[in-house]
């Protein structure tokens, strides 16, 4: 059983066991009733204390229950009956108290947690608002600002703030079972307090308002939080069974919006991307001595990310001065994590004198176990570095290229050891994004992508599969989209245009101030390298060529498609001139575009390519390209990714689209057979997400 009922003295105990997290599954939600009612006919029983066993308190809800049918007992049901009880109910929380599990701890009578202990209500993270009394008990304790921002901001809350709010009454320095059985002693005999029936905190209008106008600035176009922020408020003005009433009212109400179902795929999604079944039980290689080729912005954020995870790092530049210039740019990315809070400062000390070290001689990377090359993106470059290594590294040694676009079966190539040769694509800043594209080339062994996807683990980064092409999965679709914004611009639109258009989407930048982010320069090199392979009908961004040979590389040199004085982007009123000449150049007679054909066309590429990215095994399923669509080019994540999108908008419908723009261009607008062929079986890309293999 999950649940179980004991008594030492007079103290009774409900044991939740319900392993890896005791998820509140039908069965844990039953067995907790069954303790209740076993804890109220206890005539020796005086009070009892609520635990969980394993390593952790209820960490939330069985995610294997979503999208079933909900059974009985509903959480708020059995809250509400261990809250009614006569005698007081002590809940002991250790690791983390998440959602439901959380909820189920207010419902208590008095809390007291481990010192490591974190708790916190997301929901508003799956489109959800806290659906078992969370919106009307944590205020009652806590106070009205700190419970709108622990519900609408998700975060984890440690155990000792969580004790200065009011959350729990003791944090229990020793034994937690010994400290949580000596609370229920002091409480037994004592009328129970329950969160119930504490008063209200006062809500004030003014109050909402300011917050949600605080939320919709930061989170354009969610809904949970504001839903949330209405719900508490409004509640909190009730009785506390109609605030409950309200409380389920909109919980319900949100698990049929879109956004919810959108959230929870990314959800699922991303726990789905690692489940590969040519890695399925393969161990993967040793991973404690890493080494990192070039110290530049990319491989210094990689170096440090490893540092982080606590692995050991030798950092290769070409001379010393390059070297002592990386080492430095490592020790501020340190600092930076120290002032935030995220590296105690002994430990920044720690790493810089035992784990990280840098070097000019190869030779220094003889016993490393994986070495990830970050030099420039030239394909020359990166085949002598790899012929260097392939001297130097140990036998069995894994050999990452961290190229954004180039062939890795030819940077393979360049060693006598092609299967160990895998591609790590990095995003950057490497220390903070979470995204890691491990690119499997044709003779990778099976241990080395399990080694890959390991170190995404370690790193705690979302590791997606992807097969070699130009540009893999995300700079593959991000090079298509982009052609056909470009081509907007030159027709007409406004740079401005399209990044608003496309922030109000949800995008968290749009294209042009992501050019000026990366640099410009980024950009032109692209496009010199893809030069030759140029179609005669492909249109150029010759304005973008035009502002790098003006020495506007973007956020770096102050200027690019915007200015950025005192560093905040401004509109350029020279940037219409300049593009007005280059369509008189062209002889290009401009036009005007909707917002809603903006999107519409930046949609329409971005789901076509994806599309051949799935069709030709580039990206095993959909849900592949919404995971590297959402961490890394800032898709909207309460739409799910574009596949996700796609489904909901219809495909039927985005075909339409394609088929009107090709009236105008049909060069570029093709449709991928295999969006042709789902929409004609009136199936959807969600159908490819299952039984695929790698």
């Amino acid at each position: 059983m999950p649940v179980t009922y004991t008594r030492q003295g007079r103290i009774g105990i409900i044991t939740i066991d319900n392993p890896p997290v005791n998820a509140l599954s039908q069965a844990v939600r039953a067995g907790l009733m069954a303790a209740a009612d076993a804890f109220a006919a206890d005539d020796g029983a005086e009070a009892a204390v609520l635990c969980c066993a394993g390593r952790t308190w209820v960490a939330g809800a069985d995610i294997s229950e979503f999208g079933k049918p909900p059974a009985q007992p509903f959480l708020p049901e059995v809250i509400d009956r261990i809250e009614a009880l006569d005698k007081p109910v002590v809940a002991a929380l250790h690791g983390t108290a998440l959602g439901g599990g959380l909820e189920l701890a207010l419902g208590a009578h008095a809390r007291i947690a481990a010192p490591d202990t974190r708790m916190g209500l997301p929901e508003v993270t799956l489109g959800l608002l806290p659906g078992a009394g969370g919106t009307q008990r944590l205020p009652r304790l806590v106070g009205l600002e700190a419970a709108l921002d622990i519900i609408t901001s998700a975060r984890q809350v440690p155990a000792r703030q969580a004790a200065d709010l009011g959350m729990i009454d003791q944090v229990a320095d020793g034994d937690l079972t010994a400290a949580a059985m000596a609370l229920a002693e002091e409480l037994a005999g004592q009328p129970p307090r329950r969160t119930c029936d504490r008063p209200a905190p006062a809500a004030e209008d003014a109050q909402a308002e300011v917050l949600k106008a605080q939320l919709a600035r930061k989170l354009p176009g969610q809904i949970a939080q504001q839903v949330a922020v209405d719900t508490v408020t409004g509640g909190l003005a009730l009785p506390f069974a109609q605030g409950m009433a309200q409380e389920r009212a909109a919980f319900r109400r949100l698990m049929d919006s879109p956004q919810r179902a959108a959230l929870i795929h990314a959800f699922f999604a991303e726990r789905a991307v690692a489940h590969l079944p040519r890695i399925k039980g393969i161990a993967s290689r040793p991973l404690d001595r890493t080494g990192v080729i070039g110290g530049g912005t990319m491989g210094a954020g990689i170096a440090v990310a490893c540092l982080l995870a606590g692995l050991d790092v030798t950092l290769i530049e070409r001379d010393a001065e390059a070297a002592a210039k990386a080492q430095g740019t490592v020790e501020t990315l340190l600092e930076g994590a120290v002032k935030r809070g995220k590296l105690a400062a002994t430990r920044r000390d720690e790493i810089l004198s035992v784990a990280f070290r840098t070097d000019t001689d190869y030779a220094a990377l003889a016993q490393a176990d994986l070495i990830v090359e970050a030099v420039f993106e030239s394909m020359e470059v990166k085949e002598q570095v790899f012929a260097a290594l392939d001297r130097v590294a140990k036998p069995g040694a894994v050999l990452a290229t961290n190229t954004s676009y180039l062939n890795v079966n030819r940077i393979a190539d360049a060693t006598s050891r092609p299967a160990d040769v895998i591609g790590l694509h990095f995003f950057s800043p490497a220390h903070v994004m979470r995204l890691l594209e491990v690119v499997v080339a044709d003779r990778t062994a099976p241990e080395v992508v399990a080694t890959g996807f390991a170190l995404a683990k370690r790193l705690k980064k979302i590791a997606v599969r992807a097969g070699v092409c130009d540009g893999f999965i995300g700079n593959r679709i991000l090079s298509h989209y982009r052609a056909a914004v470009d081509a907007m611009v030159l027709d007409g639109a406004s740079p401005y245009q399209v990044d608003r258009a496309l922030t109000d989407f949800g995008f968290a930048m749009g294209p042009y101030a992501v050019s000026d982010l990366a640099g410009l320069d980024i950009g032109y090199l692209t496009r010199q390298r893809k030069a030759a392979d140029r179609h005669p009908r492909d249109r150029v961004p010759v304005f973008a060529d035009r502002l790098y040979e003006l020495g506007r590389l973007g956020r770096k040199s102050g200027r690019g498609y915007y200015r950025y004085e005192g560093g905040t982007p401004q509109e350029d009123p020279e940037l219409a001139p300049l593009l007005d000449q280059v369509r008189a150049d062209l002889g290009i007679s401009p036009r005007n575009f909707s917002d809603e054909e903006i999107v519409a066309r930046t949609m329409a590429a971005m789901v076509n390519e994806a599309a051949r990215v799935v069709a030709d095994g580039t990206a095993l399923r959909p849900l592949d390209v919404d995971v590297v669509m959402l961490n890394g080019y800032g898709f909207p994540r309460w739409r799910g990714g574009p596949m996700h999108w796609a489904d909901a908008r219809g495909l039927d419908r985005i075909l339409s689209d394609i088929d009107r723009f090709a009236a105008e261009d049909d060069h570029f607008w093709h449709t991928a057979p295999l969006l042709r062929e789902l929409a004609a079986q009136g199936r959807s890309l969600a159908d490819l997400n299952g039984g695929t293999s790698a």
